[in-house]
Order: structure tokens, then C-alpha cells, then sequence
């Protein structure tokens, strides 16, 4: 009877070391990872205020030139090509007797853009901007002379100008800009090109004057606006600026939601360590059998030799 005991309770340090390791084994070391959800972004309450914060920096310390037209050239057309070289990135307007004729960017550290000639003599100077609308350095000046032989006999010149070459409206807002028309004779018919892609927008002014036109870019960009305007005696003038929309560049990665996953990590060492102290276990409770067995026997002996 005392042997069918102890060859019973044998087992029963091994499995409860084992039950013990199997439990630390599928709560602790079997864990769940979940992705990272991003930081919110919380609408900011009535009420409150915003800061907002440049970094400084030196002005453009490089000009541009101006290559094309050459000095003292006549014309009996317009608009005209004017070209040069700059500084790659900076906004480049030229100026056509002090008024703003157009704007472009300057790319791979040159420029070319279409302006309209004042009649007469039309002195030409480029000037260059940084992001932070500093200026730099005055171009050299090209003189040219624009007669038009023909205008008069449809009707008066008529001039385009703005005083802003760059403007700036979120993506997704109506970027306006205003623009100053002279001269001519009314009905006048714009034809916008907001370089976007979208198809030439037409519009309509009875009235030389202010006219502030508007559209709304759905990307994050810059833009090349080509803007040109025909009188009622078909005498046109032509101005050339750039867009900013502001915003994420590509909008379809900004829609994108983090979506959190579930993975289950399994650590394989410590499973292996678990299955490897299986088998030290059990020979310490067969060990600790032998012991118990022989300890008893020796005390049966000795409780026999008394008798």
C-alpha cells in the first residue's frame, strides 16, 4: 500500500512545476502587439489662440539677369519673351517701367516667362524673392521700344498688371487675386489658365478697373497662372504669375488612417527553457523519492531492532 502512495505522489512535483511553466509560458510570454495610432489632432476650441513661428534668414545676396531681350531692341508685337538667369527656387518678377509685368519661378538657375510692352519706350528690371518674401539684388536694366503700327486702328492699348506676382490660399480654399485692367474698350474677356490641369476658365468684365479673379486648387503646390484678356476691338494683353496652395503635397496620404493590428509574438527561448526543465524536474522527484523511500526504511529498521 505504501508503495502504490509514493509511486502516485512521484508525479506530482513534475506536473506542477509543469503546469506552473506553461501558465507563465501562455500569459507572459505569448503577448499581444498592437500598431501605433497616431497622435490626435484636436480641433481647437473657441476661443483660443494660435502661434505661429519663421525661421530668419539673410536675403538672397544673388540677382537676376537678364539675357533676353537684348538692350535697345524695338517691337511691333506683344507680349514678348524676357529671359535670364537666377537663383533655382526664387520667385523672379520683371518690371516693365516699375510695374510688376509678371512672375515666374526660377528653375535650374534660369527663367523665362511672356510680358506685355507699354507703348513707347519700356525699361525692364527683374527682381528676385525668397520664401520669406525678401528681396534680393536689382537686375540689370534693359531698355526696349514697343510701336505697334496696327493698335490704333482697332483701338487703344490696353495694359494687365497686379501688384502681387506670388499669392498664397490653402488647398482646398478660393485663392483670389486682383488684378489692375486699363485701357481698351469694354465688354472684356478674360481666359484664365491656373495650370492645374483643369480646363481654361472664361470670364466676362464690362468695365476697365479692379477685377479680382478666384479659383480653388484641391492639391498642394505651385502653379504657373497664365492670364490673358481681348478687349471688344480684339487688342489683347497678356500677365504671367505664380500660385501657391498650401497643404499636404500628396492629399491621398493624409486621408490614410492608421489601422491598428492585432499580432500574436511568440518568444521561442523562453518556450525552449520551459520544455528543458521538464525533464530536471522529474528526476528531482524521482530523486526525492529514492530519499523518502530509503528514509522511511531506515527508520522501519531501526523501529524493528528495538523490538
Amino acid at each position: 500500500m505504501t508503495q502504490k502512495i509514493y509511486s502516485s505522489i512521484q508525479w506530482v512535483l513534475p506536473i506542477t512545476i509543469g503546469l506552473c511553466l506553461l501558465m507563465l509560458f501562455s500569459f507572459v510570454f505569448v503577448q499581444p502587439a498592437s500598431a501605433l495610432t497616431p497622435i490626435p489632432n484636436p480641433d481647437p476650441k473657441p476661443g483660443s489662440y494660435g502661434l505661429g513661428a519663421t525661421k530668419a534668414q539673410d536675403p538672397p545676396t544673388q540677382g537676376a539677369t537678364i539675357t533676353t531681350p537684348g538692350n535697345g531692341a524695338s517691337f511691333s508685337t506683344s507680349p514678348i519673351t524676357v529671359a535670364g538667369i537666377c537663383p533655382t527656387d526664387l520667385l523672379v518678377e520683371v518690371f516693365d517701367n516699375n510695374v510688376m509685368v509678371g512672375a515666374v519661378v526660377c528653375t535650374n538657375g534660369s527663367f523665362s516667362l511672356q510680358v506685355s510692352l507699354f507703348a513707347g519706350v519700356n525699361e525692364l528690371t527683374a527682381m528676385v524673392y525668397d520664401g520669406l518674401d525678401q528681396t534680393g539684388p536689382v537686375s540689370n536694366v534693359v531698355t526696349v521700344n514697343y510701336t505697334d503700327t496696327n493698335f490704333s486702328a482697332f483701338g487703344a492699348l490696353i495694359t494687365l498688371t497686379s501688384s502681387y506676382g506670388r499669392r498664397s490660399a490653402a488647398a482646398g480654399t478660393e485663392l483670389s487675386w486682383p488684378l489692375q485692367l486699363s485701357g481698351g474698350q469694354g465688354p472684356y474677356a478674360f481666359s484664365l489658365d491656373w495650370g492645374d490641369g483643369t480646363a481654361t476658365e472664361l470670364k466676362s468684365q464690362s468695365l476697365a478697373g479692379l477685377v479680382t479673379i478666384g479659383h480653388v486648387y484641391k492639391k498642394a503646390g505651385i502653379y504657373q497662372v497664365n492670364i490673358k484678356v481681348t478687349d471688344a476691338n480684339g487688342v489683347s494683353a497678356f500677365l504671367q504669375v505664380v500660385a501657391l496652395s498650401n497643404g499636404i503635397v500628396e492629399a491621398a496620404a493624409a486621408t490614410q488612417e492608421a489601422t491598428p493590428t492585432t499580432q500574436t509574438k511568440i518568444l521561442w527561448i523562453p518556450a525552449a527553457v520551459a520544455l528543458a526543465l521538464i525533464f530536471p524536474t522529474y528526476w528531482l522527484g524521482r530523486r526525492s523519492e529514492v530519499v523518502s523511500l530509503r528514509n522511511k526504511m531506515l527508520k522501519e529498521r531501526e523501529q524493528y531492532s528495538e523490538k
